[in-house]
C-alpha cells in the first residue's frame, strides 16, 4: 500500500509539472482525456487507488470504475469515475474536467456531479480538473440554478495540495478510507439544514404525479370507479418510470417518452403504442394488456402527460436514473403505497391514507441496513458454502412482501453470491472452469442475463393482499434483474436467441384475497 511520504512526493511532482506548463494546460485544446491521463489518474494512484486495475480483477470487481462516456443528445453523461470498496459499494463519484473549465464558478459541472451523487444517495462527490478540486455534499437536493458554491464543502487549487496534503491523504487515500476516516469526514454532512434524501423527494414526486393524474383520469373517464382509477394511475406511473430508467441505462433510446409529444396528436395514444412495443420486448407483466383491460381505452389530457414526463428529464428532473438504485425506488414506493385515491360522489379527487395505515399511525419504512441484516442472517446462513446447484432447490418466500424490500435484498444477495462463486470473487476469471462450461458470466465478470432470470424465477417468491404492492414488488425485482444490461446485450437476446428481455414473474409474486 502506498505510504504517505511516497504519495506526497508523487503529487508534488504533478503540481510542479502543472505549474511549469500552466499556460499550455489552460489552453482549450488540452482536453479532458489528456487531463485524466496526465494528472487525475496519477493523483488518485498516488493515494493508493488501483485506477488501472493492476490487480487484474474482473471488471465487476474493480475498485475504480471508469464509467461509460455515452452522451446522448440532451442527456447527461455518466460520472467519469466511481470509487468503490471491495464488494462494489460506491463511496464517491469523481467528475473530470479539462483545466480551461472554471470549476469554481460554472454552474453546470456542480449541478452535474451533485445530481449523480444525490441520485445514488452518496454523501459526497468531487469535481476536479487537477487545477481545482471541489468537494460537494450530495445530501442536499440539487436544482439547475444553484450557485456552484451551494453544498460545496471544500475547495482547493493545485497550489493548495501540498500545504493541505494532510486533509487530502486523511480523507481520500485508500488506506485511510479503509480505516474509517472517510466515514468520519462525511458525518459532518448528516442532519444539516436543507438535506433531502432522494427517496423522500421521489415520494413527493410520486404523490404529486398521482394526484395530477388521478384528477385528469377521473374528469375524462366518468365510467371508471375508484378501484379502477387507482389501478390505472398505478399502471401508468409504473410503466413510464420503468421506461425512463431503461433510457438512462441505455436499454431504451434516450428521449423515447418525450417523442410521444412530437406529432401534435393525442399523446396518450402515442404512449400506449410505446407500451405495446415494450410488452413485446420485455414480457415482464408490467405491460400485460391481457390482465389490464382499462389502460387502452383511457383518455388523458395532453398537458397532464407532458407535465409528468417532462419532470422525468434533465434539467427539470433532479433524478439521474442510471444511478438511482432499485432499493431507493422501493423505499419511496413503500411510503407511496400507504395512500390511495378516493373519489367522491361528485367525482372530486383526494389522496388519503389507507384505513389500515391510518390506524397503525403511518407506514413503517424498513431501513436498508435492517434489510441487509435480516438477509445476511437468513438467506446468508441458509446458502453459506452451498453450490449454485444446491441453492437452486431453495425457495425464498415472503408471505407479506409489501413493496418487496426483503425480496429485493434477498435477490441481490443471491446475485452477489453466485457471481462470487463463479468468478472466485473476481480473481482468475479466465481459469474458472465453471464459468466457461455454464456460460453464466459475461467477459466483464457479471452474471449473464439468463442466469439472473433463472435465479429470480427459481428462488424468489412473495404474496401480499395489496394488489398495488405486488405490482411494485414485481417492478423492483425486474429492474434489479435488468441492472447492468445494455442495448447491445438486449439486442443479442432478442435477435440472436429470440428471447424476451425479462422473465414473467406473475407466478412468483402474487396478490391474494383474504
Amino acid at each position: 500500500m502506498t505510504s504517505k511520504d511516497t504519495a506526497l512526493s508523487s503529487i508534488s511532482k504533478l503540481v510542479d509539472r502543472f505549474d511549469q506548463q500552466y499556460t499550455s494546460y489552460k489552453n482549450s485544446s488540452y482536453n479532458e482525456t489528456l487531463t485524466r491521463r496526465d494528472f487525475i489518474d496519477p493523483f488518485f494512484k498516488s493515494l493508493g487507488w488501483d485506477v488501472d486495475n493492476e490487480n487484474g480483477y474482473a471488471e465487476a470487481y474493480r475498485e475504480v470504475i471508469h464509467e461509460d462516456r455515452v452522451k446522448v443528445s440532451g442527456s447527461m453523461k455518466a460520472p467519469d469515475y466511481s470509487f468503490r470498496l471491495v464488494g462494489g459499494k460506491r463511496l464517491f463519484f469523481v467528475e473530470a474536467k479539462k483545466p480551461s473549465i472554471d470549476v469554481k464558478d460554472e454552474i453546470l459541472p456542480s449541478y452535474q456531479v451533485r445530481r449523480y451523487g444525490w441520485s445514488a444517495k452518496l454523501p459526497i462527490s468531487i469535481i476536479t480538473d487537477f487545477e481545482e478540486f471541489s468537494v460537494y455534499d450530495c445530501t442536499k437536493k440539487p436544482t439547475p440554478n444553484d450557485s456552484p458554491s451551494v453544498a460545496r464543502t471544500n475547495y482547493l487549487t493545485f497550489k493548495d495540495y501540498i500545504k493541505d496534503f494532510d486533509f487530502i491523504w486523511n480523507t481520500f487515500s485508500k488506506e485511510n478510507v479503509l480505516k474509517g476516516s472517510f466515514d468520519k469526514f462525511i458525518q459532518g454532512t448528516k442532519g444539516k439544514k436543507g438535506t433531502a434524501t432522494v427517496d423522500k423527494e421521489f415520494l413527493i414526486s410520486l404523490d404529486k404525479w398521482r394526484t395530477f393524474l388521478a384528477k385528469a383520469i377521473s374528469k375524462e373517464n366518468k365510467n371508471l370507479n375508484e378501484d379502477e382509477i387507482n389501478f390505472a394511475v398505478q399502471q401508468f406511473l409504473d410503466r413510464i418510470i420503468f421506461l425512463r430508467i431503461a433510457e438512462d441505462r441505455n436499454v431504451e433510446p434516450y428521449g423515447s417518452l418525450k417523442e410521444t409529444f412530437s406529432d401534435g396528436g393525442e399523446i396518450y395514444k402515442n404512449l400506449f403504442k410505446l407500451f405495446r412495443t415494450a410488452d413485446e420486448k420485455y414480457n415482464s407483466g408490467i405491460f400485460d394488456f391481457k390482465k389490464d383491460r382499462i389502460s387502452e381505452s383511457l383518455s388523458i389530457d395532453n398537458k397532464v402527460i407532458k407535465t409528468i414526463i417532462s419532470e422525468l428529464y434533465y434539467p427539470q428532473s433532479p433524478y439521474e436514473f442510471s444511478v438511482l438504485s432499485v432499493e431507493i425506488l422501493g423505499s419511496a414506493y413503500e411510503q407511496f403505497l400507504g395512500k390511495q385515491i378516493r373519489i367522491s360522489d361528485s367525482h372530486r379527487v383526494s389522496i388519503e391514507y389507507k384505513p389500515e395505515v391510518r390506524k397503525a399511525g403511518g407506514v413503517y419504512y424498513t431501513p436498508e441496513y435492517i434489510v441487509e441484516y435480516i438477509v445476511n442472517n437468513t438467506v446468508g446462513k441458509i446458502i453459506e458454502k452451498k453450490t449454485p446447484k444446491e441453492i437452486s432447490k431453495i425457495k425464498i418466500v415472503d408471505p407479506a412482501c409489501g413493496s418487496g424490500s426483503f425480496l429485493i435484498g434477498a435477490y441481490q444477495y443471491l446475485l452477489d453470491y453466485h457471481k462470487d462463486f463463479y468468478s472466485q470473487k473476481g480473481k482468475d476469471l479466465s481459469e474458472s472452469k465453471i464459468s466457461k462450461e455454464k456460460s453464466v458470466l459475461t467477459p466483464e465478470g457479471n452474471l449473464t442475463t439468463a442466469e439472473k432470470k433463472r435465479i429470480l424465477t427459481n428462488n424468489i417468491f412473495g404474496v401480499d393482499i395489496d394488489t398495488n404492492a405486488v405490482e411494485v414488488t414485481k417492478l423492483s425485482l425486474l429492474l434489479k434483474c435488468m441492472e447492468g444490461e445494455t442495448d447491445a446485450s438486449i439486442a443479442t437476446q432478442t435477435k440472436l436467441w429470440n428471447e424476451r428481455v425479462l422473465p414473467n414473474i406473475d407466478n412468483n409474486i402474487k396478490a391474494v384475497t383474504v
